[in-house]
C-alpha cells in the first residue's frame, strides 16, 4: 500500500474554511466591516447588490495596505494582529484569525483596491478561486475597497442554500446594525441596489441608537454606567413604558463585540421585575468592558458566544447596573442624562456594589439556577419570563361564528402536533361556564372538560390561517381611512418579504416610499383604529420567531398571527362567545395542543371524580 494522506490544495482548504467563516453574504459584510474598523477607518461605506449574492463591497478610509500586504492578505492565517501565542489571550481587535479574506477569495470573485496612507499609488488585486489573476498599480484614494462578487459561484450547492433576497438582506442589516452600534464615532452607510438604506453620521452612542431605532426613542432612553476595577458597564435601556411584547432591540457587547447570552439577558430582565408586565421585553444596548484575559471569545466560529472567567460576577454587575439606572429614572423621570453629568459621579453610580446589594442580586432561586455547573444557559421553564406570551389588550375576535374548516377538509397544517388526545363528543346546546375569565368548563357524557380559552383560540386561528395560505384566502375589508405604517429599515425588509402571505391572510399592505407602508385593507374583525397596531404586533412576534431557525417563513407567520390575534386569558366572554369557541375547537384537526405544544384542554372523568369523593 502506498501513501494515502495528501495535503489539500489551498483553494479547497479555503472553501472548507469558508463554511465556518462565510456562511452567507451577511458573514462577508461582518468580516469586511470589522477589517475596516481595525484599519482605523473613520468612514465605512457598504454596498450591496442582489442581497449580497452578486456584490458585497466595503470601502473605507483606513490606513490601507502596501503592495506586499495586498498580495499576502488573502493567504490562509495571514494576520497583522497575532505575533506570538500570548497575543491570543489579549485580543482587542475585531478580527484576528486571518481566515476571512482567504475564505472570501475561496468562494467568490474578489477585487481589491488599496493605497497605503502617504504613498502616491495604490495596488489593484483581482482573485478567482483563491488565485491572483491581476496585481498592478492603480490610482485610488487612501484606504481600502474590497468587492466580493458572485458569492459561491464555484459551489452551486452552497449558493442554492441561500435564502430569498429579503431574508438575506435582513441578515445583512442585522450585522450592519450591530457593528455600527458598537462604533458611534465612525460614519457608516449601507446601500442596497443603489438605494441608501442607512446613513449614520458619527456622534454619541445615544445619537447612534436614535439613528438606528428611530426618533421615538429621543426621550425614552435611560443611561446605564457603572465603573469598577473588575469591569465597566455602559449603555442605555429603554424606559419601562417602551417595553414590547416580544424580544426586539436587545443588544449585548463585550469589548465592543456583539454577543448572544441568555444568561446576561436574564440579568437585565430581572432588573426590570415589577417595572414592566411579566410578558414584556425591554430595549437595551449594553456594553461591557473587561480584561480580555478574563474571557474566551473562541468558543464559537462567529464569536457571538463567549465564556467569562466568572459568569456569576458579570450577572450580578449587569443586574445591579440596570437596577441603579432604573432607580434613578424612577426618581427623576424627566432627567436628561446627556446634560446632567453629576449623576455619573454620584455614589449610587460610582460605588454600586455593596455586600448587601450583592446578596440581593444573587439570592434568588433563578440566580442560583444559573450558577449551577454547566447551567449557564439553562432557564427554568417555571420562570415567568415567557417569550411566547403575547400582547395583553388586543382586539377581541369572538364576533359570531369563526367559519373555520371542518374536519377532513384538508391535510393537517405543518405546525399541527399529532396527539392521541381528542375532544369527546359534546352536545352543542350544553352550557359553558367561564372560570377566572380564563378557563371554560363544559360537561361531557362521561365527565367534564376544562379548556384554556387563549390556548384554544390560538389553535383555532392557526388552522384557519394555515388553510388560508393553502388556497382559501381570508376576505379583505377595505379601509375607509388607510393607515400609514412607518418602520425601521430592518422591519421594512421583513414586511416586504411577507407582503404576499399577508394578502392571503386578510391584510392588504402596499409599499409607500422608503420604509413606509399603507394598510389598504384588513380582516373584517379588525376595527379601523386597530389596523396599524394589529400589524405591528404580528411583526414584533414574527421577529421573535425569526431568532429560531427551525421554522419556515410561513410557519413563523402563522404562529405569530395565532398568538397575537387570540383572545386573552382574563377576557370575560358571553355564553354565545364561549359556545362558538368550543364549537370551533371541535372542528379543529389537532385540538389537543397549541402550535407551540401547550395543552388546550384537560378532561376529568366522572368515575375518577366519584373515587375522589369515596363514591
Amino acid at each position: 500500500m502506498g501513501d494515502s494522506i495528501t495535503l489539500l490544495p489551498d483553494h479547497i482548504a479555503n472553501q472548507i474554511a469558508a463554511g465556518e467563516v462565510i456562511q452567507r453574504p451577511a458573514s462577508a459584510v461582518k468580516e469586511l466591516m470589522e477589517n475596516a474598523i481595525d484599519a482605523g477607518a473613520s468612514e465605512i461605506r457598504v454596498f450591496i447588490n442582489d442581497a449580497g449574492k452578486s456584490l458585497v463591497q466595503v470601502i473605507d478610509n483606513g490606513k490601507g495596505m502596501s503592495e506586499t500586504d495586498a498580495r499576502i492578505c488573502f493567504e490562509r492565517h495571514a494576520t497583522s494582529k497575532i505575533k506570538n501565542i500570548e497575543d491570543l489571550f489579549q485580543i482587542r481587535t475585531m478580527g484576528f484569525r486571518g481566515e476571512a479574506l482567504a475564505s472570501i477569495a475561496g468562494v467568490a470573485e474578489v477585487e481589491l483596491k488599496t493605497r497605503l496612507q502617504g504613498t502616491p499609488l495604490g495596488t489593484y488585486v483581482e482573485l478567482e478561486n483563491s488565485v491572483v489573476r491581476t496585481c498592478e498599480p492603480v490610482a485610488t484614494p487612501e484606504g481600502t475597497s474590497i468587492a466580493m462578487k458572485n458569492l459561491f459561484f464555484n459551489i452551486p450547492a452552497r449558493r442554492n442554500f441561500l435564502k430569498s433576497n429579503p431574508s438575506e438582506l435582513r441578515h445583512i442589516v442585522e450585522e450592519f446594525i450591530r457593528i455600527s452600534m458598537s462604533f458611534p464615532g465612525i460614519f457608516f452607510s449601507l446601500s442596497s441596489n443603489g438605494q441608501e438604506v442607512y446613513h449614520l453620521e458619527k456622534g454619541s452612542l445615544k445619537q447612534r441608537l436614535i439613528q438606528i431605532l428611530g426618533n421615538g426613542y429621543q426621550s425614552n432612553l435611560v443611561s446605564v454606567r457603572e465603573e469598577t476595577d473588575y469591569l465597566n458597564i455602559y449603555g442605555f435601556v429603554g424606559k419601562p413604558d417602551t417595553a414590547k411584547k416580544t424580544r426586539g432591540d436587545q443588544y449585548f457587547f463585550v469589548n465592543n463585540r456583539f454577543i448572544k447570552s441568555a444568561y446576561l439577558n436574564h440579568a437585565v430582565m430581572h432588573a426590570f421585575t415589577d417595572l414592566i408586565p411579566k410578558d414584556s421585553f425591554p430595549l437595551y444596548a449594553l456594553f461591557i468592558e473587561l480584561d480580555p484575559s478574563r474571557l474566551d471569545i473562541n468558543v464559537h466560529p462567529t464569536k457571538q458566544e463567549i465564556k467569562f472567567e466568572d459568569e456569576k460576577i458579570i450577572y450580578a454587575f449587569v443586574q445591579a447596573a440596570v437596577k441603579h439606572a432604573l432607580a434613578q429614572y424612577s426618581v427623576t423621570p424627566t432627567l436628561d442624562f446627556d446634560l446632567d453629568a453629576t449623576i455619573q459621579q454620584s455614589d449610587a453610580v460610582s460605588k454600586p456594589f455593596t455586600a448587601e446589594k450583592q446578596y440581593s442580586a444573587t439570592s434568588s432561586s433563578l440566580y442560583r439556577t444559573f450558577t449551577q455547573k454547566n447551567q449557564a444557559h439553562f432557564i427554568d421553564t417555571r420562570s415567568n419570563l415567557d417569550p411566547f406570551q403575547p400582547e395583553g389588550n388586543v382586539e377581541k375576535i369572538l364576533t359570531g361564528k369563526f367559519g373555520f374548516p371542518q374536519p377532513g377538509s384538508g391535510p393537517a397544517p405543518s405546525g399541527a402536533l399529532s396527539s392521541a388526545a381528542q375532544l369527546p363528543r359534546l352536545n352543542p346546546e350544553t352550557p359553558v361556564t367561564q372560570l377566572h375569565k380564563t378557563y371554560l368548563a363544559v360537561e361531557t357524557p362521561g365527565g367534564f372538560l376544562v379548556i384554556h380559552q387563549q390556548n384554544a383560540h390560538e389553535r383555532i386561528l392557526y388552522e384557519r390561517y394555515a388553510h388560508a395560505l393553502k388556497g382559501k384566502p381570508i376576505p379583505i375589508q377595505r379601509s375607509l381611512f388607510p393607515a400609514t405604517l412607518e418602520t425601521s429599515p430592518a422591519d421594512a425588509v421583513l414586511i416586504q418579504e411577507l407582503l404576499e402571505d399577508f394578502h392571503q391572510l386578510g391584510y392588504q399592505v402596499e409599499p409607500f416610499g422608503k420604509n413606509t407602508f399603507v394598510i389598504q385593507g384588513t380582516p373584517s374583525d379588525i376595527t379601523e383604529e386597530n389596523q396599524k397596531g394589529s400589524l405591528e404586533k404580528i411583526v414584533e412576534q414574527y421577529k421573535h420567531f425569526n431568532m429560531d431557525g427551525g421554522f419556515s417563513k410561513r410557519e413563523k407567520l402563522l404562529r405569530s398571527m395565532a398568538i397575537q390575534r387570540a383572545v386573552r386569558a382574563g377576557t370575560p366572554l358571553s355564553q354565545k362567545e364561549m359556545q362558538v369557541l368550543v364549537e370551533d375547537l371541535l372542528a379543529c384537526e389537532s385540538p389537543a395542543t397549541t402550535p407551540n405544544g401547550k395543552p388546550v384542554f384537560l378532561e376529568f372523568k366522572k368515575e375518577e371524580l366519584d373515587k375522589m369523593f369515596g363514591r
